[in-house]
């Protein structure tokens, strides 16, 4: 679904009147870099997207389960990019003991990711029986460190569990946690219902949720079908999407995939959006009639959340249409010691899908633009 046909459907002027906005740039708290050629392809979108600030996912083949393997993947990406600041997470395993934990935390990991076992990418090494991390989870109260969880729990047709219904399922755990460690503060990641919206709001200021921006659009006609559009948790109905415009409070999401693991029989859950995000986002909010509310949702609210002090450096875009790229291509070649962000791996496009991504709302036109 492009944005012409979101406006047209949705009744939505298209049009603030403002044609130039300066705002903080964007602090991303959920994206996905991958590893390897396409780490190599992405991270010099992120600053291209307008972000500076980013929570890193650890879900990596192998996850990164210990302060070591966290460390080494940020010096990966600051040689890529060593503008970016970076937030580092740990995944969730038993290997993962309270000892790991304060030192992760002296080390500035400021994370720890949960992915209940099975339920998206790179999730066959997650949980699936959270008795054994009490330990863990007291730790990190003391040393205030964020339990960022993937919310959802595993498809399960004899219980009736699938994918529409896996988050909600999934939110008497996140309410669990809450009891039993009340000064942990934990985020419910790319939330998609009205229901977590709810329980959200109902468990106080030590949890929040992060909102991605391709679900502020899209509901489960628009991805039923077209796999560049699947994500998990999926985007579900209307009055979910409603739910979780009135309430845009917390952060986004990208998640990367080749086009050819998008388009297979069995596609890669992950919608990716990093290249085009803050043009992308100022021009829902602005549809919405809530442009004024663009830096809450970019930066401040999240900010806060993480008790980042140092304000970000700011940005300007302006009206000005621009095409979004039909995709990228991830080069196979580059050097894995190239530092440069400029000599970045990316193509404006290509038929290979075995090498290429193709990103959100591709080949259609955005009404903003960063002013370089």
């Amino acid at each position: 679904m492009g944005l012409e046909s979101f406006w047209a459907k949705e009744k939505l002027d298209t049009s603030s009147g403002i044609n130039s906005l300066e705002t903080p740039k964007i602090s991303d708290f959920h994206v996905h870099l991958r590893q390897g050629e396409m780490l190599k392809a992405v991270v010099p979108m992120i600053s291209q997207g307008g972000a500076d600030t980013i929570l890193v996912m650890p879900n990596l083949v192998p996850p990164l389960t210990n302060t070591e393997m966290v460390l080494a993947y940020k010096k990966e990406i600051l040689d890529l990019d060593p503008t970016l600041n970076l937030l580092m997470t740990l995944y969730l395993s038993p290997e993962l003991t309270p000892e790991e934990i304060r030192k992760a935390s002296a080390s500035g990991i400021v994370g720890v990711k949960m992915y209940p076992l099975g339920v998206t990418t790179n999730s066959q090494f997650g949980v699936a029986d959270l008795s054994s991390y009490h330990g863990v989870f007291k730790e990190m109260e003391k040393v205030n460190m964020v339990l960022n969880l993937h919310g959802e729990c595993p498809s399960n047709h004899e219980t009736n569990v699938c994918v529409l219904n896996a988050e909600e399922k999934f939110l008497d755990t996140l309410k669990y946690l809450h009891n039993e460690f009340p000064k942990l503060r934990i985020v419910l990641e790319h939330a998609t219902s009205k229901a977590a919206v709810e329980c959200v709001k109902s468990l106080g200021d030590t949890v929040a949720c992060t909102i991605t921006a391709h679900h502020l659009l899209i509901t489960i006609d628009d991805w039923a079908g077209q796999p560049h559009n699947y994500c998990k948790p999926v985007a579900k109905f209307p009055f979910d999407r409603d739910a979780l415009r009135q309430v845009v409070v917390d952060g986004s999401d990208s998640a990367p995939h080749l086009q050819s693991k998008k388009e297979s029989s069995s596609p890669a859950a992950g919608v990716f959006t990093s290249p085009i995000l803050l043009p992308l986002l100022a021009s829902v909010f602005e549809n919405l009639g809530c442009l004024e509310n663009l830096q809450k949702f970019t930066s401040d609210f999240g900010r806060a959340f993480y008790k980042l002090d140092q304000p970000p450096s700011t940005i300007r875009i302006q009206k000005s249409p621009t095409l979004i790229p039909n995709s990228f291509t991830v080069s196979q070649s580059q050097s894995k010691t190239d530092s440069n962000p400029s000599d970045s791996s990316i193509a404006r496009s290509s038929s290979n899908s075995s090498n290429c991504i193709v990103p959100f709302l591709s080949g259609t036109q955005l009404p903003w633009k960063i002013l370089e």
